[in-house]
């Protein structure tokens, strides 16, 4: 098991690079992380919701994700709550305070999951969440050394020093620890060094004769990696702006329960599109694209763009020409209304949506989870993703769709404008006018003809596509690497041979 002395140690991507490690070895790896809380998550082939951090470490085993891998996923939809999803099912939305006294049930789940991983991998790789030394949620624990005492799982713990303060992160998080739960942690990893590595000699020195225990490594900054992100934005993104080659101004609002931004990361590899993520209290800048995101609570969300005063910028931007995509909860804020009775993403009620597509939304206790394939409308150009979303939209703006489906890929192969084998199903909506576009489809960029259309369509001239696929597996690889290089591997897999 592999923990972190913080939240985005990098215990995610080490997690990957080890199942990509095993793999080429012949090993039969499986990923696995008992508790996660995300708004990123993929849909798996058996038809269910897991974190997207899990999703991208199967693809690095060579595995299809599978709801087994993340057996519970939080998605906060407050400061206080979340949807609670179990075995990649939405089942019930519960605060923290009820959730933790919901975790004996949620831990019948995870073990359960575990149990059926065990017979069917040689090794399970399991990722835990936030950090062990967060004792105040010791009781109870299923993410971190509950769930390791529990299965008698031995633990690497992994520090990120481009944070500062590694040696007191590592230490520190021992001293938090039980003696058993300490007894547990078989050494250290070392995460994002940049630098000469003979001057931390005498650090790692220290902390080995300090704790009795090994550093298995120290790994260096991986700069330019196309991983899945679980929820981070600013950083990720920072390095982008002012692209020298970039043609195309693109921008995304960072909405409160901003969902699935994983969507954008072709962008972000794009070298002629300068993307920017637009926080609260920035002015909105202009822009050739304004893309809508996805949102957890989406009438909660289209109030905070009205009072960031994200309408009349967006109003603006389109009487000079611009264009608009929103997609899942940024499609519903485009219709004229989204209706939640029963109050699934907050308090029950009714809100306005900006009214520039001719539909509305009603938010249903029944989440849609499919893996879609199919084509831009009106383009020759595949598209493929998947849909998370609660709410059912109807009216006469989806009459004009925006894309052409099928569920599961391979399917949904309809031409144009949906004269095709008859077994597609129209998507979303586009304005007569051809400034906006709407979909439920998350993937949208993601195939390089769609995103190369995608492009053109916002006014890039000689738009190329990014093959996001070709740059994920390549960074896996290079990740691997780095791993087998600079890792101990023989020391740290010593548990796995007894």
């Amino acid at each position: 098991m592999v923990q972190g002395t913080t939240s985005d140690a990098g215990k995610s991507t080490v997690v990957a690079g080890l199942c990509r490690v095993l793999a080429r070895a012949g090993t039969r790896v499986v990923p696995f992380k008992p508790q996660n809380m995300a708004l990123n998550s993929a849909v798996t082939a058996d038809g269910g919701e897991i974190g997207r951090a899990q999703a991208l470490q199967a693809l690095a085993a060579g595995l299809a994700p599978h709801t087994d891998m993340n057996p519970v996923l939080l998605k906060p939809s407050s400061d206080t709550g979340a949807q609670i999803i179990i075995h990649g099912q939405a089942r019930l939305d519960l605060d923290a305070r009820a959730y933790h006294a919901y975790k004996p049930e949620a831990m019948k789940a995870v073990l359960a999951s575990h149990a059926r991983l065990t017979q069917a991998y040689d090794v399970v790789v399991v990722e835990g969440a936030g950090s062990p030394a967060e004792i105040n949620l010791r009781d109870r624990d299923i993410a971190n050394m509950g769930f390791a005492e529990r299965v008698d799982c031995p633990v690497v713990l992994v520090a990120d020093i481009d944070r500062g303060g590694v040696f007191a992160h590592l230490v520190g998080t021992l001293d938090c620890l039980s003696d058993s739960e300490r007894a547990r942690v078989t050494g250290f990893i070392i995460n994002r060094f940049r630098g000469d590595i003979s001057l931390l000699q005498p650090g790692l020195d220290w902390l080995e004769a300090r704790t009795g225990k090994p550093v298995f490594g120290v790994l260096p900054y991986l700069h330019g990696l196309h991983l899945d992100a679980e929820d981070a934005i600013i950083g990720a993104q920072s390095a982008k702006h002012g692209a020298p080659d970039a043609l195309l101004r693109v921008i995304v609002p960072v909405l409160p329960r901003i969902s699935n931004h994983t969507d954008f990361d072709a962008l972000r590899a794009h070298p002629q599109v300068d993307l920017r993520f637009i926080g609260p209290g920035m002015s909105v800048p202009p822009a050739d694209l304004v893309i809508l995101p996805g949102s957890k609570s989406v009438r909660a969300d289209l109030a905070f763009l009205r009072a960031n005063g994200w309408e009349p910028a967006l109003l603006r931007h389109l009487r000079y020409g611009g264009k608009v995509i929103g997609i899942c909860g940024g499609m519903q804020m485009l219709g004229r209304q989204i209706h939640d009775p029963a109050g699934h993403e907050g308090p029950a009620g009714s809100s306005d949506g900006f009214g520039w597509l001719d539909y509305e939304t009603t938010l249903a206790p029944h989440k849609q989870l499919r893996r879609v394939a199919g084509r831009l409308a009106g383009a020759d150009a595949a598209v493929t993703g998947y849909e998370i979303h609660m709410g059912v939209s109807t009216g006469a703006g989806l009459e004009r769709p925006a894309l052409w489906l099928g569920e599961g890929e391979g399917e949904g192969e309809g031409e144009g404008e949906g004269e095709g084998d008859g077994a597609s199903r129209p998507d979303g909506a586009r304005s007569e006018d051809g400034q906006l576009l709407a979909t439920y489809v998350h993937g949208l960029f993601d195939e390089p003809a769609a995103c190369q259309a995608l492009l053109r369509w916002a006014g890039l001239e000689g738009a190329r596509g990014v093959d996001l696929a070709a740059l994920r597996e390549a960074s896996i690889e290079r990740l691997a690497d780095s791993l087998a290089s600079d890792l101990d591997l023989g020391a740290m897999f010593a548990p796995l041979r007894r």
